[in-house]
């Protein structure tokens, strides 16, 4: 499986971006798509997840209310829609996916997931 990330770029504060990650491969069994980010100097965290449904998504608490994961399966493709953007929020962005499903306690492990996109760079300026 192979991800391609998109959609960065610089943005003022209270901006929106939407972010893009198509899979491509074999990418059948695929389940849960996810963004994780990394600020720098800093640790990778989770943004958000969504299952192959897109019945069940999960955001961390810090983007809650201000960003939104979603997927369109038919063109293999996740989406993470930014609002009101805040500095903090800058970050390279990056898209993974698992294989098969994830527990809940588990989406937001980094070490669980299997295929890892190049990463996108969102800048926000104050």
């Amino acid at each position: 499986v192979q991800l391609q990330a998109s959609g960065g770029g610089l943005v003022p504060a209270g901006g929106s971006l939407r972010l893009s990650c198509a899979a491509s491969g074999r990418i059948s069994g695929v389940y849960t798509l996810a963004w994780f980010r990394q600020g720098a100097g800093k640790g990778r965290e989770f943004v958000a997840a969504i299952t192959r449904s897109g019945g069940n998504t999960y955001h961390a608490d810090s983007v809650k209310g201000r960003f939104t994961i979603s997927r369109d399966n038919a063109k293999n493709t996740v989406y993470l829609q930014m609002n009101s953007l805040k500095p903090e929020d800058t970050a390279v962005y990056y898209c993974a996916s698992k294989i098969w499903g994830l527990a809940s306690r588990e989406v937001a492990a980094e070490g669980k997931y299997d295929y890892w996109g190049q990463g996108t760079l969102v800048t926000v300026s104050s």
